[in-house]
């Protein structure tokens, strides 16, 4: 009996041939499998997910390609227990088969529950929910950022008139669900900071799901409100909910209502404060005016005003005394001055050039007010101005005659 010859494959055409299998069979074709995230890895540049499903016996490999990895509402890590939905098949350059993952979710709790708690970790070891901006006691003007639709924005504005109708409000509205809720909120913070008209700002929606509620714990939203220079109160959602945005402001309101009363002061009691001020200033008026009505009373009774005019005179008494002691004073050291001022004229006197024309000398100066002290100053035809002890001599130079010891010259004035 003749056998057929076997087939030979190539590893390729083998590997291929297995895939062909895999895919063919419904049952693994759609698939959920349970298990604990190991191996993790994150390709950020192709955006691929690299990881391996185990229980206590067996590891499986999988892959989670981008177009289905951007979906996750958080980050996967290794040790999380996930559900992971998609199909098995082989890759063929390793011969190896591995579960091709097209969602993900983590067992036991949402995937955004998670990704809340891993933002809200993130964010607390950055430090940006340490710091808190004190809410202003008086503001001028209230920022609402809000939807134009929902009921939070009409309770806002309703509480703000009722207690505070001095102060002015800046509403932006947003969308607050939705992929375009979280950068819209986002932008409205930024932008009350950038123009700097509000005082304190109210951030906020009513009540709804976590989806709902979620675009108040994107990443965006709470660095927007972290790092406002504006206080921010947050007022998201019910008593009972809590988001990011909670954590980044610097006042957390349990609803959109407590938010606007915690923003601005109740003017009844302001009004109130003003009248038990307004109560307690009087009492402590008239207790002041009858504490010094009696001491006038006391002062009045004293012999302080039993002969004012004897103690008038008294003080009388001791300003003459006091003028007295300065007139003696004064005129010891007028005296004083006299005698040493005499000294120093007569010291100047004797060192003045006039007591010199006195004894008979003359000085002569030229036309330019200037001594001549030396014949060889003079100029011939030139004027001279002769001073002398009673009056001066207006002369005009003919000749020099200047004395030397060898010869001289004839000449004179």
């Amino acid at each position: 009996m003749n056998r057929s010859a076997p087939m030979i494959l190539s590893v390729t055409q083998l590997n291929t041939y297995i895939r062909s299998v895999f895919e063919a069979d419904s049952n693994l074709s759609h698939v959920f499998v349970t298990g604990e995230i190991s191996n993790f890895k994150n390709y950020y540049r192709s955006g691929h997910l690299y990881l391996s499903l185990k229980d206590q016996k067996s590891v499986v490999k999988a892959v989670m390609f981008s177009r289905y990895a951007q979906r996750l509402r958080f980050a996967p890590e290794d040790g999380m227990k996930v559900i992971a939905r998609g199909y098995v098949s082989v890759y063929e350059a390793s011969g190896q088969y591995q579960l091709y993952i097209e969602d993900l979710q983590p067992d036991g709790i949402g995937a955004l529950s998670v990704a809340f708690e891993q933002l809200k970790k993130k964010l607390d070891a950055e430090g940006l929910f340490r710091v808190k901006k004190p809410i202003p006691k008086f503001p001028e003007t209230i920022g609402v950022i809000t939807s134009p639709s929902g009921a939070a924005v009409h309770d806002i504005l309703t509480v703000l008139e009722r207690r505070y109708p001095a102060a002015q409000v800046v509403f932006c509205p947003v969308a607050v669900q939705g992929k375009e809720a979280s950068a819209q909120i986002a932008k409205a913070v930024e932008r009350f900071n950038r123009l700097s008209c509000a005082d304190v700002l109210i951030v906020g929606r009513g009540g709804g799901s976590l989806e709902d509620l979620w675009p108040f714990n994107e990443e965006i939203v709470a660095r927007a409100v972290a790092a406002s220079r504006i206080p921010v109160i947050s007022a998201v959602g019910h008593e009972t909910d809590f988001t990011i945005c909670d954590f980044a402001s610097d006042l957390r309101a349990p609803t959109p209502s407590a938010a606007a009363e915690l923003a601005v002061p109740d003017r009844m009691e302001l009004i109130a404060a003003l009248e038990n001020r307004k109560q307690r200033f009087q009492q402590a008026m008239q207790s002041l005016l009858a504490v010094s009505g009696q001491r006038m009373e006391q002062i009045a009774e004293s012999r302080v005003f039993h002969n004012p005019l004897e103690r008038l005179e008294l003080k009388r008494v001791g300003i003459d005394q006091l003028t007295s002691a300065f007139q003696n004073g004064w005129n010891h050291q007028e005296e004083q001055q006299k005698h040493r001022l005499a000294a120093a004229v007569g010291r100047l006197n004797a060192l003045s050039p006039l007591a010199v024309l006195s004894r008979g000398y003359a000085v002569a100066f030229d036309e330019n007010e200037k001594p001549v002290s030396h014949a060889a100053d003079a100029k011939p035809q030139r004027p001279l101005t002769v001073k002398m002890d009673d009056g001066d001599l207006q002369c005009l130079v003919e000749t020099v005659k200047i004395h030397t010891k060898k010869r001289s010259e004839a000449g004179g004035l």
